[in-house]
């Protein structure tokens, strides 16, 4: 028994982005662009869809700063927190430093 299944082909961005444009200007049709490339049609049709939800987010986001990736997010979160606990520390060792001298008001 032989297999017809094709070896997996990956597609650079740049690819994906030609055959997308090109399928949207009429230049090629969706079974076209699937044999020029050598991958299956529902790749192609995957890669449409995937171009149409990401023009869709991307013109429906409001202008101005960008959201951050969940990656900065995080970062930015142990970083407030990091910020919140040191903090902390400072009015522990205020506090500390006023009672080793013997202050008793704070003015």
């Amino acid at each position: 028994m032989t297999s017809t299944r094709r070896a997996k082909r990956f597609l650079s961005a740049e690819q994906k982005y030609d055959l997308w444009v090109r399928m949207l200007t009429g230049q090629i049709n969706q079974t076209d662009a699937a044999a020029e490339a050598g991958v299956d049609r529902t790749t192609i049709a995957h890669l449409r869809k995937m171009a149409r939800d990401g023009a869709i987010a991307a013109l429906t986001a409001r202008p101005g700063r960008a959201k951050s990736s969940p990656q900065e997010a995080s970062e930015l979160a142990k970083l407030r927190a990091e910020v919140d606990r040191l903090g902390g520390v400072v009015i522990d060792q205020a506090i500390e430093l006023a009672a080793l001298r013997g202050k008793t008001s704070w003015g």
